[in-house]
């Protein structure tokens, strides 16, 4: 499935003229600082490439993300989502994902900005704003949706905060990223919203198997002993699973596994037997298999381009 910027929202917007005034301020930034990762405080990251990135494996985290200029695309299972500076996605859990940039240029850089979201301050924002009865319906963990003129607002403030005395932006800060919560929770991302904060029902027991699963991805998967755990039948457990994450659990273990795989061939030198012994493989055959389906080349190969880039990088 492919969720992606409707074409007749691409147009001039009454927005146009503050995100162009956010583009240029974001960009005096990124020549500021030299860097094309900037962490601010507060859970705020800002992106800059020149040029479309290939695909990148990682785990989300609950955020909203934001593009200012160019457009990126995300991978969650077999889904696929794509937004631009008219959208923002939001990532409501931490999955395994796979990411690139698809449009920029030396002219047109891509910019993107990125807000964690803290599940106790969004459920502290649903509580106050009183609409706290969390919904117990499962929804998929990412959309993309139109950006409205009063979120891309409080974002600029956000930002804008950068250049503000400490003791100013310190204090107002947390002020934003409620407003900004608040501005989600009353558009048409809420369920996304309140599946963060979740603390009761279908959603927090998925939940706490995705908690489980990220910690236990190197051991046998037991469906029927953690569904039982949860309080919940085999069928249930899959429905909710899979919807929340677009993946089956053992979909979601593979993940887990070739990426950690990857890491530690990368980062710790272990060869392709090793690692895939150390999150849980025993044939490496099989695990070869999975590693080319899922990266699309052998480990060796991989383990090559990979190096080979981080040299050119340094």
């Amino acid at each position: 499935m492919l969720a992606v910027a409707d074409p007749s929202t691409v147009r001039e917007t009454p927005i146009a003229g503050k995100r162009a005034a956010l583009t240029e301020y974001v960009l005096r930034l990124f020549r500021q600082y030299e860097s094309d990762t900037l962490e601010l405080p507060g859970g705020l990251r800002l992106y800059y490439t020149t040029r479309p990135t290939s695909k990148r494996h990682g785990v989300s985290t609950p955020a909203l993300c934001v593009v200012l200029q160019g457009a990126k695309e995300v991978v969650l299972g077999s889904d696929r989502y794509c937004y631009d500076a008219q959208h923002y996605l939001i990532t409501a859990a931490a999955l395994p994902i796979t990411t690139r940039v698809i449009a920029a240029s030396p002219e047109q850089p891509y910019l993107g900005i990125v807000l964690q979201l803290d599940p106790a301050l969004v459920g502290s924002v649903i509580a106050e704003a009183g609409q706290s009865g969390l919904t117990n319906r499962s929804v998929c963990a990412f959309h993309v949706s139109p950006l409205e003129g009063k979120l891309l607002d409080a974002v600029t403030r956000l930002v804008r905060l950068a250049e503000d005395p400490p003791e100013e932006a310190n204090f107002l800060r947390p002020l934003i990223v409620r407003e900004i919560v608040f501005r989600l929770l009353r558009g048409n991302q809420g369920d996304r919203l309140q599946q963060i904060a979740a603390t009761g029902g279908q959603i927090q027991r998925i939940i706490k198997a995705l908690e489980r699963l990220r910690a236990e991805f190197d051991q046998p998967l037991r469906i029927a002993e953690m569904a039982r755990e949860l309080g919940m039948s085999v069928s249930s457990f899959h429905h909710h699973f899979k919807a929340i994450t677009t993946l089956t659990p053992v979909q979601f273990q593979k993940q887990l596994r070739l990426q950690e795989a990857r890491r530690l061939m990368l980062s710790e030198g272990l060869d392709a037997s090793s690692a895939a012994f150390q999150v849980g493989y025993h044939d490496p055959s099989h695990f070869t298999r999975d590693y080319k389906r899922f990266f699309g080349t052998t480990p060796l190969r991989d383990m090559k381009r990979l190096r080979a880039m981080t040299a050119l990088d340094d």
